[in-house]
C-alpha cells in the first residue's frame, strides 16, 4: 500500500481466508516450525551425558539448556508480537531461523557450560520463538472454516519431530561426537528460514475510510440522483478532519501490542486456566522415565515409554482437530478443550500408583491421547476468543504468562521428589492442577460468557450474526466509535456553510422521496448515530 492510497483515504481491508490453496504450504511450514520448537529442546537431552563428562557438571546443570530454550520460547512472546506487528511475519521468521541456527553452530565451539547456556539456550531459544509465533499467526490468517483441522495437523509436528530427532541425535553423537552433532543440528535449523520464506502474506485489498463509507451509504440510501451524489461526496472530501481524530488514529498505528485484549472476558478466563494447567501439564513427561527406572524397569524400556506417548500423540492431534471442526462441535470448542484438560488430569491421578510396565504403558496411551487433544485445541480456542486480528498480541502475552508457570511447575516438582522420595504425590498434585484448570475454564466460560451474551442487546439487522468474542470486541471499542461518529457528525454540519444549493443535495429523504428538511446531518430518518455506526461496522 503506497502513500497515495493513504492520502486518498483508503485503509487495508481484511482479506477472507482462502481455507486452502497456498494455505496448505503455510500449514507444511507451520508443521516443521512446531516440530523444531517443541521437539528440539527435548532431543538435545541425548547429548547431556557427554556434556557432563566434558564440562564436569551434573545432570541438573545440563538440564538447564532445555529449560532455557523453553523459557525463551514462551517468555519472548511479547517481543515476537511487537516485531510481527512492526515488520510482518516473513522477515521475523527469517531472522529467527538465522538466530536458531547460529546458536547451535556457536554451541559446537563452546568451552564451558555458561557459553552453552548463552548460545544453545538463549540464542537458539530466541530464534525458535521468532519462528513459532509468526507461523501460528499466518496459519490463522489462511484458515477459517478448516482452522481446527489445520491447527491439529500443525501441532502434530511436535511428536513427529521428537520421534525423528531423538534417534538422529543418537546417530550423530556416535559418529561425530556432541560438537559435530550440534554443528549438523544447527544446519538443520536453517530449514526454519525456508519455512519463513514460504509465509507469503495474503493479498491486501483496499477499503475506504469512515468518511468515505458514510458518504457512500448516504448517497445510496438518501440521494437518488448520481450527479448530486458525486457533488455531495466531493464536498465532504474537501472538509479537513479534526486534529483530535488524527491524533487518535496516529496513536493507534503506533501501538505495538494491542492491550485491548484484556477487555475480552474470554481471554482473561483462558489465560488464568492455561496458567494453572501449565503448572502440572509437563510434570509427568519429565519424571516418567526416572519413575519407571526407580520401579525396576530397564533403561531401554523406560525410555520407550516416551516414544509411546509421541506415537499416540501423532494421531491424537489431527483427529481432535477434525472433531473440533465439525459444525456441531466448533461453537463449543472451549468446552471440548476443558474436557481434554479434565481427561489429562484424571489420567495423572488414576495412574499415580502404577508400578508395573503394563500399567505404565496404559498410562502412556491415555496420556498421549489427552495430551494430543490439549495440544491441538489450545491455540484454536485462543483464536476463537480473540479473533485473528488480535491473535498476535494475545499469544505473545499468553506465552509470557505461561513461561512463569513453566519455571515454577517442573522445578518445584523436582524439589518435592528430592525431599519426599515419592512420585505418587507429584502425580496427584500435577493431575489436580490440570483438573482444577479444566473446571475453572468450563464453569467460568458458562457463567460469565453466557450471561454476557444474554444481557447484550441484539442488533436490529437480524442478518448480522456475531460470536461472543466479536460482540465483546465491539463493546470494548464502542466509546471510540461513538467519539469518531460524533466527529463525523460535526463534519457533516460543517458542510452547511457551503451553500443552500449543495445543502439541498444532501437533504434526508423520506420513503416517499420528499425532502424532510434542508441542511440536516447525514443521518437517515428514524436512525440514531449509534445505529449508523453499527451499519458502518457491519460493512
Amino acid at each position: 500500500m503506497g502513500r497515495d492510497d493513504v492520502e486518498q483515504g483508503q485503509l487495508p481491508e481484511k482479506t477472507k481466508p482462502p481455507d486452502g490453496g497456498w494455505g496448505w504450504i503455510i500449514l507444511l511450514g507451520c508443521f516443521v516450525i512446531t516440530g523444531f520448537s517443541y521437539g528440539f529442546p527435548k532431543a538435545v537431552s541425548i547429548y547431556f551425558k557427554d556434556l557432563m563428562h566434558d564440562f564436569h557438571v551434573g545432570y541438573s546443570d545440563t538440564a538447564w539448556i532445555s529449560s532455557i530454550m523453553l523459557a525463551m520460547l514462551y517468555g519472548t512472546g511479547p517481543l515476537s508480537s511487537i516485531m510481527v506487528n512492526q515488520f510482518g511475519c516473513r522477515p521475523v521468521m527469517l531472522v529467527g531461523g538465522l538466530l536458531a541456527s547460529s546458536g547451535m553452530i556457536l554451541a559446537s565451539f563452546t568451552t564451558n557450560i555458561i557459553e552453552l547456556y548463552l548460545s544453545a539456550g538463549v540464542l537458539t531459544g530466541l530464534g525458535m520463538a521468532l519462528n513459532f509465533q509468526p507461523s501460528l499467526i499466518m496459519l490463522g490468517s489462511y484458515f477459517d472454516k478448516r482452522r481446527p483441522l489445520a491447527n491439529g495437523l500443525a501441532a502434530a509436528g511436535s511428536p513427529v519431530f521428537l520421534s525423528a530427532l531423538s534417534p538422529l541425535g543418537q546417530i550423530l553423537l556416535e559418529k561425530f561426537g556432541w560438537r559435530g552433532g550440534f554443528l549438523i543440528m544447527g544446519g538443520l535449523l536453517l530449514n526454519c528460514c525456508t519455512c519463513g520464506a514460504l509465509m507469503r502474506p495474503l493479498a491486501v485489498g483496499m477499503k475506504k475510510t469512515r468518511e468515505k463509507v458514510m458518504d457512500n451509504y448516504e448517497t445510496k440510501e438518501m440521494l437518488p440522483m448520481g450527479g448530486r451524489a458525486d457533488e455531495a461526496g466531493g464536498t465532504l472530501d474537501n472538509v479537513k478532519k479534526p486534529k483530535k481524530l488524527k491524533k487518535k488514529k496516529d496513536k493507534k498505528t503506533k501501538s505495538l501490542l494491542n492491550f485491548s485484549i484484556f477487555k475480552i472476558r474470554g481471554f482473561i478466563i483462558y489465560t488464568i486456566a492455561k496458567f494453572i494447567m501449565v503448572l502440572g501439564l509437563f510434570v509427568p513427561t519429565i519424571l516418567l522415565v526416572n519413575y519407571a527406572k526407580d520401579t525396576g524397569i530397564p533403561d531401554k524400556e523406560a525410555a520407550f515409554l516416551l516414544s509411546i506417548i509421541g506415537f499416540i500423540d501423532i494421531f491424537a492431534r489431527p483427529s481432535c482437530g477434525m472433531l473440533a471442526g465439525m459444525k456441531r462441535v466448533r461453537p463449543h470448542v472451549t468446552y471440548l478443550f476443558s474436557f481434554a484438560m479434565l481427561f489429562n488430569g484424571l489420567t495423572d491421578i488414576f495412574s499415580a500408583r502404577a508400578n508395573t510396565y503394563t500399567s505404565l504403558v496404559i498410562f502412556c496411551i491415555f496420556f498421549g491421547i489427552s495430551y494430543g487433544m490439549v495440544g491441538a485445541l489450545q491455540f484454536e480456542v485462543l483464536m476463537t476468543i480473540v479473533g485473528s486480528q488480535k491473535f498476535s498480541s494475545a499469544i505473545g502475552i499468553n506465552l509470557l504468562i505461561e513461561a512463569v508457570a513453566i519455571l515454577i511447575g517442573p522445578p518445584s516438582a523436582g524439589r518435592l521428589v528430592d525431599a519426599l522420595k515419592k512420585y505418587e504425590i507429584i502425580f496427584y498434585l500435577a493431575g489436580s492442577e490440570v483438573v482444577l484448570s479444566a473446571l475453572f475454564l468450563a464453569v467460568a466460560s458458562y457463567c460469565c460468557l453466557n450471561v454476557k451474551k444474554e444481557t447484550t442487546p441484539q442488533l436490529e439487522n437480524p442478518s448480522i450474526v456475531r460470536s461472543n468474542s466479536e460482540m465483546e470486541e465491539t463493546e470494548a471499542d464502542l466509546p471510540e466509535v461513538k467519539e469518531n461518529l460524533d466527529n463525523d457528525q460535526s463534519l457533516a454540519h460543517s458542510t452547511d456553510s457551503i451553500g443552500s444549493d449543495r445543502g439541498n443535495h444532501t437533504a434526508v429523504y423520506n420513503n416517499g422521496g420528499q425532502p424532510k428538511g434542508e441542511n440536516i446531518a447525514l443521518v437517515p430518518d428514524g436512525c440514531s448515530i449509534d445505529q449508523v455506526g453499527k451499519r458502518v461496522l457491519a460493512t
